[in-house]
C-alpha cells in the first residue's frame, strides 16, 4: 500500500513538474493581443461588361421594377475582391506592419481591432524585396508592440503567433524554431531576408502577423509557408526583427527603402572548389563576375575572390552576403575580407546603393591544330560570333568535352567560354596551354567560365593514377 502511495505522489509530482515547465502562454496573448490587427485589402475589380452591354443595362432602367430586377440578377454587379492577412501596431500614433504581398494592388485597406473597430488605413510604403508594407491609421493612444532582438533567438526556443489564418480572427499557434538564416531567393533570384524558420501553425491569414517570443517581443513578421496542400506543414518562415526595423524606419522616414550593393555575382564554395582555392573547407561567397564600375571594382576585388568576412560578419555560404550587404546603408565604408591566390586580404570598400529595378542574383552553379585538350576538353581560340554578351573578356571556347572525363564531370559543356583556369587568367589559347602545365594527379582545379553570358565558376578533379 505504501508503495502505491508512493508511486501515485511521485507521477503527480512529475506531472506538476512538467506542467510547471511549459512556458505561459495566456499571459502573452492576453496583454499582447490587442495590439494584433486584421488586414482587410479591398479590390474594386474591373466592369466585366462590354459597352454594348452597358447601353443594354441602361435600357432596363425604363422597365417595371419587378422586370428590371430580374433581368439584373442575371448579370449581377461586378464583386469586389481582395483579400486578408494580420498585422500589428508598432507605435502608439498609428503606424502598423504587415507584408506587401497582403496590400499590393489594395484600393482600399481596411484595419480591425479586436475590440471591433476598424479604420481606413493609409500604406506609407511597401517594400517587395522583403515583403513588409508599412500602414498608418488616423488613431491615436493605440495598444502597441515592440520589436525585440531577433539575432538573441536560438533553435528550439519557444515562439508563438497571432493572426487570422482563414479569417479566423486572432487564432493563436506556438512552436519552435526550426533554423535561422534560411535563404530563400525570389523569383527575380534576389535572396535578402534571412527568414527565421518554424513549426508553427501559419496558414493563409497569418501573413504579417507577429512571431513572439516567451518575452512577449515581436522578433518577426510571418511571411511564407511551404506547402504541398495549401495548408500548414510545419514550415513557416518569418521576417527576422532586425530586418524589419531598418525597412520599417526607412519607409517611416522615405515611403521607399535603398539597399546596399556591392556589385558582385557571387555562388556557393563546393568540396572541389575549396581543395582548388587551398581552403580548409568549404566556406564563403566565390565572386564568378563583378560589376563594371561597381563598389567592388572600385576597391579591388576581383573574379575569384572568396568573400569570407564584411564588416566583422562571416559569411559561411554566398546566401549570407546579400543578407550583410542589404542592410548596409549606402555610402558606408566597411571592411571586406577576402581570400585571394590562398592568402586572406583585407579591402575597404564604400558601399553602393541599390536601384529599385537592379536585380542582386546568386549565381548557384548549375589535338588538333589551333585547339588544345586538357581534362578530356578540346579548347579553340574565341571568335567574334562565339560571344554571347558583354560578359566575356577573353577567353576560349569549348569546342568539344568527352563524356566520363573529369571536366565532363566537374561540368564543363561544349559551348563554355572559360576565363580562368586555376589561379590564371584565360585570354587566348595560349594562356590556356601554360595554365595547364603542371597539374598532377590528385589536383583540383577551378575553372571560371561563362555559358548564354552568365558567369560561373566549377572545380574539377584531376584523376589519381591507377
Amino acid at each position: 500500500m505504501m508503495v502505491r502511495v508512493t508511486l501515485a505522489v511521485l507521477l503527480m509530482c512529475a506531472s506538476q513538474l512538467a506542467t510547471a515547465s511549459l512556458p505561459d502562454f495566456a499571459t502573452i496573448v492576453e496583454e499582447r493581443s490587442p495590439a494584433v490587427v486584421k488586414i482587410i485589402a479591398e479590390v474594386t475589380a474591373p466592369s466585366r461588361f462590354s459597352r454594348d452591354e452597358m447601353e443594354e443595362l441602361e435600357e432596363l432602367e425604363q422597365l417595371p421594377e419587378a422586370l428590371r430586377r430580374f433581368f439584373q440578377y442575371r448579370n449581377p454587379p461586378a464583386p469586389r475582391g481582395g483579400g486578408t492577412g494580420s498585422g500589428f501596431v508598432i507605435s502608439s500614433d498609428g503606424y502598423i506592419v504587415t507584408n506587401h504581398h497582403v496590400v499590393d494592388g489594395a484600393d482600399t485597406v481596411i484595419v480591425r481591432f479586436s475590440d471591433r473597430r476598424e479604420f481606413d488605413a493609409e500604406v506609407i510604403g511597401t517594400d517587395q524585396r522583403s515583403d513588409l508594407a508599412l500602414l498608418r491609421v488616423d488613431a491615436d493612444e493605440l495598444p502597441f508592440l515592440r520589436l525585440g532582438n531577433s539575432e538573441n533567438l536560438k533553435v528550439g526556443q519557444w515562439v508563438l503567433a497571432i493572426g487570422s489564418p482563414f479569417g479566423l480572427d486572432y487564432s493563436v499557434t506556438a512552436g519552435i524554431v526550426s533554423a535561422k538564416g534560411r535563404s530563400l531567393p525570389t523569383e527575380r533570384g534576389e535572396n535578402y531576408v534571412p527568414f527565421i524558420q518554424t513549426d508553427v501553425a501559419i496558414n493563409p491569414g497569418n501573413s504579417g502577423g507577429p512571431l513572439f517570443n516567451l518575452a512577449g517581443e515581436v522578433v518577426g513578421v510571418n511571411s511564407q509557408i511551404f506547402t504541398r496542400s495549401g495548408g500548414s506543414i510545419g514550415l513557416s518562415f518569418a521576417i527576422p526583427a532586425r530586418v524589419v526595423r531598418n525597412i520599417v524606419k526607412q519607409l517611416r522616414e522615405n515611403g521607399e527603402v535603398v539597399r546596399g550593393w556591392l556589385g558582385v555575382s557571387i555562388q556557393n564554395v563546393d568540396r572541389t572548389l575549396a581543395e582548388s582555392f587551398d581552403l580548409d573547407r568549404p566556406r564563403g561567397a566565390l565572386v564568378a563576375q563583378v560589376g563594371g564600375n561597381s563598389p567592388a571594382e572600385r576597391a579591388g576585388i576581383e573574379s575569384g575572390d572568396i568573400i569570407v568576412a564584411v564588416d566583422g560578419a562571416q559569411v559561411e555560404v554566398s546566401a549570407d552576403l546579400p543578407h550583410i550587404v542589404g542592410l548596409l546603408a549606402p555610402g558606408d565604408v566597411v571592411d571586406i575580407t577576402i581570400i585571394r591566390d590562398g592568402e586572406e586580404t583585407l579591402l575597404e570598400v564604400e558601399i553602393g546603393a541599390l536601384e529599385a529595378d537592379e536585380i542582386a542574383r546568386v549565381v548557384t552553379a548549375p589535338s588538333e591544330p589551333g585547339t588544345v585538350s586538357v581534362l578530356g576538353m578540346t579548347v579553340k581560340e574565341l571568335e567574334e560570333s562565339d560571344e554571347p554578351g558583354p560578359a566575356v573578356r577573353g577567353g576560349v571556347v569549348v569546342s568539344s568535352v568527352e563524356p566520363g572525363s573529369p571536366a565532363f564531370e566537374g561540368g564543363v559543356r561544349a559551348g563554355d567560354i572559360l576565363t580562368r583556369f586555376g589561379r590564371s587568367a584565360i585570354s587566348r589559347l595560349s594562356d590556356m596551354a601554360a595554365a595547364s602545365d603542371g597539374l598532377e594527379p590528385g589536383d583540383s582545379v577551378s575553372v571560371r567560365l561563362i555559358r548564354q553570358g552568365a558567369p560561373q565558376f566549377i572545380g574539377i578533379k584531376v584523376p589519381e593514377n591507377d
